[in-house]
């Protein structure tokens, strides 16, 4: 069989709303199918700069910080791309195309506003390679939710499995892609994932996060709170649906101790995960989970007992839950630059499949892109 020439070797960036840090992953596509799963890394933030970005959460376009924020985001994007070439002993010119998706600091969709920081142009002129970054406003401009975004990417995965099935992913904001016998897709956030139990280990134990669900394990759940969590107007509203990490109140939970704060929390996510099979067109066989939430085994086994299908990491199917984010967009990054739809009507409720996505092409740029 020839070689398909439309593959690019395409690098994806994300850098999510847990604001744990940056993955970088290498990907060969056509943005339609998957050939090669390349190399990958991760670079954390340090506690100052996480600090910023947490300070600048819901900020307005317009205000001053956003500029050095910004520059120092792309900066450190610049970097990881760089280590990932070293360590691997590559060029810049055995890369395609970078598929930049920035760092969401305010999502209001109902509002027609999504902002993500990152500046294509400077990481274009940084890394010597094409950027393709501002994948959510067209589709928020046309009517759409501008999340979740990596749908198509779980589909193009998930191609051979058994089905019906959903990808589950558990990072700051939980979202999920029903996929079909058919292929047909539904996707929409759940609800919180991991950032009301991070914002709360974070203030009341000094702790980035509650690794492995060990805060949680020791508490006790408030049935009356969750309750209260639970009765929120978002869980009526039909999918496609999506999120911003600040939509939910934790003020409720205030008077509580710490294990006992992460235990109800912990719970109030599995409890809205499971809420969303309510708008399954059809039932699961089982749940394959990514994002950070994989790795806490207090989450994965309450998703379990609720759930009653099987719930494994995507690694039981050979995928790698800790590249999967940045993976699709590096297959994002591809579809955008061959004209192809980024999100569906039943993905993000745009009015009809919407392409997207901003091309940056570095300073004196020589190169052919899909040679």
């Amino acid at each position: 069989m020839a070689p398909n020439s439309n593959m690019l070797n395409a690098i994806g960036l994300m850098s999510g709303t847990s604001m744990d840090g940056i993955d970088a992953a290498f990907l060969r596509t056509d943005g339609k199918i998957i050939e090669e799963f390349g190399p990958s890394l991760s670079l954390s933030y340090d506690n100052e700069f996480r600090d910023r970005l947490r300070g600048a959460l819901r900020s307005d376009s317009s205000d001053p910080r956003l500029a050095d924020i910004e520059r120092d985001l792309t900066n450190l994007h610049a970097r990881i791309i760089e280590q990932l070439l070293v360590k691997n002993k590559l060029t810049p010119d055995a890369v395609d195309l970078i598929g930049f998706h920035g760092h969401t600091l305010d999502h209001r969709p109902d509002e027609g506003i999504t902002l993500q920081i990152g500046n294509g142009e400077q990481l274009a002129s940084e890394t010597g390679i094409p950027v393709v970054n501002n994948f959510r406003s067209n589709d928020v401009a046309s009517g759409g939710e501008g999340a979740p975004f990596a749908p198509l990417y779980h589909r193009a995965l998930a191609h051979l499995l058994d089905k019906p099935l959903a990808v589950l992913n558990i990072g700051g904001v939980a979202n999920v892609t029903w996929i079909g016998p058919d292929d047909k897709i539904l996707a929409f956030d759940t609800g919180p994932g991991n950032a009301l139990i991070d914002d709360w280990v974070f203030q009341t134990q000094d702790q980035s996060m509650d690794l492995d669900g060990k805060i949680a394990r020791t508490g006790t759940i408030d049935n009356d709170i969750l309750a209260q969590l639970l009765d929120h107007p978002y869980f009526l509203k039909r999918p496609p649906k999506s999120l911003d990490r600040g939509d939910f109140n934790m003020d409720v939970i205030s008077a509580l101790k710490p294990s006992d704060g992460a235990a109800t929390l912990s719970a109030f996510t599995v409890k809205a995960i499971a809420k969303a099979q309510d708008y399954f067109p059809m039932p699961v066989k089982y749940w394959l989970v990514c994002g950070g939430g994989r790795k806490n085994s207090f989450l994965m086994q309450m998703l379990a007992d609720e759930l009653g299908v099987p719930v494994e990491p995507v690694e039981d199917v050979r995928w790698n839950g800790d590249e999967l984010e940045a993976q699709a967009f590096a297959f994002l990054g591809v579809r955008s630059l061959a004209g192809l739809p980024l999100s569906l009507p039943t993905t993000t409720a745009v009015m009809k499949p919407t392409t997207g996505g901003t091309l940056h092409l570095p300073p004196d740029y020589t190169g052919e892109l899909g040679r």
